[in-house]
Formats: structure tokens, sequence, C-alpha cells
């Protein structure tokens, strides 16, 4: 969940957004965008969703035997 937190805390930072803002123009709380950028497991993947919506990107599930072919 690292790589998540650095990503969605990076890309804030680049629009010049508090959490609050990015939080309310994501549609989302202000605990969900707290819990993304501290690196929280227990996520809502579709809450999760609308904060990576914001630049462009989604996350799925994945098949484990898609990773190991």
């Amino acid at each position: 969940m690292s790589v998540l937190a650095e990503f969605v805390k990076e890309r804030r930072k680049q629009t010049n957004l508090t959490q609050f803002e990015f939080a309310e123009r994501a549609g989302v709380a202000l605990t969900v965008i707290r819990k993304i950028e501290q690196g929280k497991t227990n996520l809502n993947m579709d809450k999760v969703n609308l904060v990576l919506n914001m630049f462009g990107h989604e996350l799925a599930p994945v098949r484990s035997k898609d990773l190991n072919p």
C-alpha cells in the first residue's frame, strides 16, 4: 500500500490541494484521504477508485493465476 500512499500524496501536493480540499473534490470523506496517505490496508476499493479517478487511474482485482503465468 505504500506505493498507493506515495502516489496519492505526491499527486495531491502537485495540485496544491489540502487533504480536505482534495477529499471534497474527489467526493470522499477526509478520513479516506488520510487513510490512503497513511498506507492503511483496510480501504474500500470504491472509495480508493474515486480518489484515483481524479488522476485518470483505477484499481481492479487481479487473479493470482494472472500474476504467476
